[in-house]
């Protein structure tokens, strides 16, 4: 037990080593981040391939009543469904995902045309 006494003054005397994020000392992403997932339903057709080549299956399109349903706490932002999309319905924004407290669920349906 001596031998741990440098490691425990030096934690006591020092700051803390994590970020306090998102509440103070954000920083750009890296470079070659891959941030959160947009959906754009205007362009979507709902053909599915995003839906058939997500690794996690956090993707699930319904074609019959035209509608998509992401669940972000199961996407592991690898990107392949931006990649598949070939109507580019889908973006990977360039910051980080959003704290929640809870699982959420979002559902896009086709625009309204006026």
């Amino acid at each position: 037990m001596p031998f741990m006494l440098g490691t425990i003054i030096r934690n006591l005397v020092t700051g803390p080593a994590t970020r306090r994020y998102p509440f103070k000392d954000l920083r750009e992403p890296m470079p070659g981040f891959r941030g959160r997932i947009v959906f754009d339903n205007t362009k979507c057709v709902f053909c599915g391939d995003c839906a058939r080549v997500c690794p996690s299956m956090a993707i699930e399109v319904d074609s019959d009543n035209k509608e998509l349903t992401y669940h972000p706490f199961r996407c592991i932002y690898c990107g392949t469904c931006v990649q598949t999309c070939l109507d580019r319905a889908i973006t990977q924004e360039n910051i980080y995902a959003a704290p929640s407290d809870h699982k959420s669920v979002e559902v896009y349906r086709p625009a309204a045309v006026a």
